[in-house]
Formats: C-alpha cells, sequence, structure tokens
C-alpha cells in the first residue's frame, strides 16, 4: 500500500505552483496525494512570510494535520521557513524545516526524519540554482513560475532574504514547459515570479523576448501576467499585450505608495509621475484592460498629509482595483529601524479607506464592461448552483451552473452585476474577440 501526501499553501501564486511541483515529485516517488483531512502520512505546508502572523498561521495548521494524523511527518517550506527555521523546529508536531535550497528535495529526506525534528537549510547567498515549477489541479489555468528572487531590496521587504537573488528559466525551457501544460488541456497560463520584469536575469535574455515566443504555443488561448514592477513595465511590453492575440489585457502593477517621500524611503524605483505615465499608455492603448494595484499603508514616516496624497493619487487614476496591505515590521528590514512608526489602529484605519475605495473602483470598472461582449473562460468553480470565470480583463462572470460549460472559452454579453458582485449575461454567438 502507498503511502500518502497532502499539502497546505499559504501566500502568493507562486508558492502554489512550487507546492504542485513538489507534489508530482511526491507522485513520482510513489506517493498517493490526498486531501488535507484524509489522515495522510505526510504533510508539507508551504508557508509565507509577507502575511502577518506567520507563526501562528503555521502552529495551527500543523495542530490540524496532527489531530488527522497523530503519526504523520509534517515537513514545513516556504518564505517562513527560510527566515527563522529555528522558530519553526521549536513548534511541537514539525518533524522536518526545509530551506529554499532544499525544499524541492524534501521526498529523498523523508524516511530520514525521526524523533527529533530535523533542519534541512543553507545561507540564502548559497541559494543560486533555479527550479522550474507550475501548478497543476485546475482543468482551466496553471501558474507557471518563470522568474524567482529579487535584486531589488526594497526597505520593507524579506523576500531577498526568504528566495534569493533574481534568477530566471530561459526562454527554451518555459515554452517546452507551455507546450507541456497545453496538452493537458489546460487554456490559460498565468506568468508568476517574484519580479517577472526582471526575466532573463542573468541569462541575457528579455521579458519581451519571453512573451513574443509564448505567443507562439499552440493549444493555450490566453497568457496573463501576475505582476509586474512599473519601472520594468516598458512601452515595448505595453505594446506587445495591446496587439497581442493571446496576452490579455490584465495587468497587476505593484505601486506600495501614492507619495514620493515615501516611495524613496520604501527604495522603490520609481516616482509616482512615472507610475501615472504607465497607467495612461495602457488605457490609451487598451480603454478595456484591468488595471490592479499594490499598496502598502502605515509605512514609518507616513503622516497623515503622505497617506492623503496616496488616496488621492489612486482616486483620480484609472485603476479597477487595489490589494490593500497594512505595513508590518519584518526582522532585519531597514524599514524595522525607521523613526516614526504608525500607530497600529491608524494602519487599520487607511487600510479600511482603501479597501472601501477599491470596491468603488472595482464596481465602476464592471460598470464600463456592462453592454460588452468579451472573451470569458468558465472554470471549475462550482457555487450555489453557479458556475463561475473570468473575462479576458478579468471581470468575474457567473452563469447556471452547466458541465458542459468548464474550460470553454465564449464570446459573452456583460449584462448585469450580481448580488455577490460577479457579472451575469449570456453567450452570444460570435467569432471570439482577440
Amino acid at each position: 500500500m502507498s503511502k500518502s501526501v497532502a499539502f497546505y499553501t499559504l501566500g502568493c501564486k507562486l508558492n502554489f505552483s512550487e507546492t504542485s511541483a513538489i507534489s508530482r515529485q511526491f507522485s513520482e516517488a510513489g506517493y498517493q496525494v490526498v486531501d488535507f483531512n484524509a489522515g495522510a502520512d505526510v504533510y508539507v505546508i508551504n508557508t509565507c512570510s509577507v502575511t502577518d502572523h506567520a507563526d501562528r498561521k503555521c502552529k495551527k495548521v500543523v495542530r490540524e494535520a496532527k489531530k488527522f494524523n497523530a503519526a504523520s511527518k509534517v515537513a514545513i517550506i516556504g518564505c517562513y521557513a527560510q527566515l527563522k527555521p529555528q522558530e519553526i523546529l521549536d513548534i511541537p508536531g514539525v518533524d522536518g524545516v526545509f530551506g529554499a535550497s532544499e525544499k524541492f528535495n524534501i521526498p529523498a529526506h523523508i524516511a530520514e526524519l525521526g524523533n527529533q525534528p530535523t533542519l534541512y537549510n543553507s545561507h540564502i547567498k548559497e541559494v543560486k540554482e533555479y527550479k522550474s515549477a507550475f501548478s497543476m489541479g485546475e482543468r482551466t489555468r496553471t501558474f507557471l513560475k518563470v522568474q524567482d528572487g529579487c535584486n531589488y531590496f526594497c526597505s520593507f521587504c524579506t523576500i531577498p532574504l526568504a528566495r534569493g537573488r533574481s534568477r530566471s528559466d530561459s526562454i527554451e525551457n518555459v515554452v517546452k514547459t507551455a507546450n507541456e501544460i497545453a496538452q493537458e488541456g489546460i487554456k490559460e497560463i498565468v506568468l508568476t515570479g517574484v519580479n517577472i520584469g526582471d526575466f532573463g536575469y542573468p541569462n541575457n535574455e528579455k521579458f519581451i523576448d519571453l512573451a513574443k515566443a509564448l505567443e507562439g504555443v499552440e493549444g493555450i488561448e490566453r497568457f496573463r501576467i501576475s505582476s509586474i514592477e512599473p519601472n520594468l513595465l516598458k512601452d515595448e511590453i505595453i505594446d506587445f499585450v495591446a496587439a497581442s492575440k493571446k496576452f490579455v489585457p490584465h495587468f497587476h502593477v505593484p505601486l506600495q505608495s501614492g507619495s514620493d517621500a515615501v516611495l524613496k524611503a520604501m527604495r522603490r524605483r520609481y516616482e509616482r509621475k512615472l507610475y501615472k505615465s504607465r497607467v495612461e499608455k495602457i488605457k490609451t492603448l487598451m480603454p478595456d484592460c484591468c488595471i490592479g494595484v499594490d499598496v502598502i499603508v502605515g509605512f514609518p514616516g507616513e503622516t497623515d498629509e503622505e497617506f492623503a496624497k496616496t488616496y488621492e493619487f489612486l482616486r483620480d487614476l484609472d485603476v479597477s482595483y487595489l490589494h490593500v496591505f497594512a505595513y508590518s515590521e519584518r526582522p532585519n528590514t531597514t524599514a524595522v529601524r525607521m523613526e516614526g512608526r504608525v500607530p497600529n489602529s491608524k494602519r487599520t484605519e487607511r487600510r479600511e479607506m482603501l479597501q472601501i475605495l477599491s470596491e468603488k473602483k472595482r464596481r465602476a470598472f464592471y460598470e464600463s464592461q456592462l453592454g460588452k461582449t468579451r472573451p470569458v473562460l468558465f472554470e471549475e468553480k462550482e457555487k450555489d448552483g453557479y458556475l463561475y470565470g473570468h473575462s479576458d480583463n478579468y471581470v468575474s462572470v457567473k452563469i447556471p451552473y452547466d458541465p458542459g460549460m468548464v474550460n470553454e472559452l465564449v464570446n459573452f454579453k456583460l449584462k448585469e452585476i450580481a448580488a455577490d458582485g460577479a457579472v451575469t449575461g449570456y453567450e452570444v454567438a460570435a467569432p471570439i474577440m482577440v
């Protein structure tokens, strides 16, 4: 009887792609991948350091794993595992902690885990090898990792300490993987990475060349860029997406602050003028393009006046939704030593203000799309009798559940916004819009 393994992933799309790659390694080693509540023999928990309370979340998931099978072996990977391995080793129930250099070698080490928790780790400066990964499990879309690590060292961020320096897959290998994904019947690939615009470093390749190469992959209907820094979102990339038949009109562009003084303290590599120019360029070429924004509130030194600059900048900017984060202190970062700490209550208040603004922005964007026909890919998301999907420009769409529509790309007339925020409408018999 084969042994079983279950997974739990916290954090970003990149983590999900890596969890999926590790899952396939276990399958190749003869393990059966099961649901978390199935009492697996091995549990792999992929952690995050970006969100607050990583330790609390990790402890909770470990307790749940041991509740389902007290004899299971529990392995912890991810950014939290690289940054604070000793802290995790002290969590009751943890059997192994695998840092960035060893997380893709877990199946080979599981048999070694004994009564004492074991650390498999190395200094992040030694992590130089690139490991490819992509998610599987959904028939409609996959997250394909093309880049890892970061050379930017923003003053608030621990990612370079957790994932190491920037490094990338090769164009040749990404295209090969995309072709393999197409053979599985998947129609959308989301390109992911820590700093995807830095793709090609240090291979002397460029992201625009990768995009052009992927355009020729047969069987994949849509490519989506997960997130790209504004200073790396060059005109040539925007021009390419605007003319592309496969890259969709959807960008997620981190801003972090609408105050130049705060951006400088964050060690971001642009000012708000450049960010605004990127948005205007996108909207000029693609008026229906969806633009998402990352924002951090409560950064040290962010006064009421500086926050007001962020709020007003975003209010007046033609963007579609916001991902809002309250600043949280991270050990070993420059920001943690800065003066001008913002009280937690004020961080929460500012976050809530921007979340309300985000809801208004999303609603306005959806309303601007009503009456239009967009290509929609319906996913395996059934809820309360409805099937959900996304348009090319990232409008959430729902129809009465129809199993024949799963993984179908159809032209869809956007009619009205339902109570849950998704858009309803109907399929139209017309050639797919590109």
